[in-house]
């Protein structure tokens, strides 16, 4: 089944908010094997000028995954989350992440668009700040497989 179109600018209010906390930003950072001071020791992050532990890069990845459910599981689109491969994702920040931020996510289809029987989906998730503080835009690219080809 295709993807339905209308739902590009459709948007996908925050459903709670996550607190980012220090052993999950430790834990984090040891799974990408990043041994980065300011990534594990407080000292070093607030000597480095941060309030608090900073969190790696990609660590929005576990925000916005989590706010990107509510796009997957929404059966007025049409996508079969079973045939779905990680196309692409990228972040844009306006500061770092630290320990302590409380964090809100508001998910937006960009786009959909079908290529070589391939259904495609762009989401932006816009994470702010309790406040309305951006904090980073992330974007990510779905690809949704086409039906099997019969062989014979």
């Amino acid at each position: 089944m295709a993807l339905n179109p209308e739902f590009v600018g459709r948007s996908y209010a925050p459903d709670g908010s996550y607190v980012v906390g220090r052993e999950k930003i430790r834990e984090f950072a040891t799974a990408i094997d990043d041994a980065s001071p300011v990534f594990h020791d407080v000292e070093a992050a607030r000597s480095m000028g941060y309030a608090d532990l900073v969190a790696p890069p990609t660590f929005a990845a576990v925000l916005s995954l989590k706010a990107s459910g509510r796009v997957i599981r929404d059966p007025q689109l049409g996508l079969d989350y079973s045939r779905v491969v990680h196309g692409e994702q990228r972040f844009v920040y306006s500061r770092p992440i630290v320990a302590g931020d409380e964090l809100n996510v508001t998910t937006t289809i960009e786009t959909i668009r079908t290529m070589a029987g391939n259904d495609m989906i762009t989401t932006r998730g816009d994470v702010t700040t309790l406040d309305g503080e951006p904090v980073v835009t992330t974007y990510s690219l779905l690809i949704s497989r086409g039906p099997d080809e019969e062989t014979s």
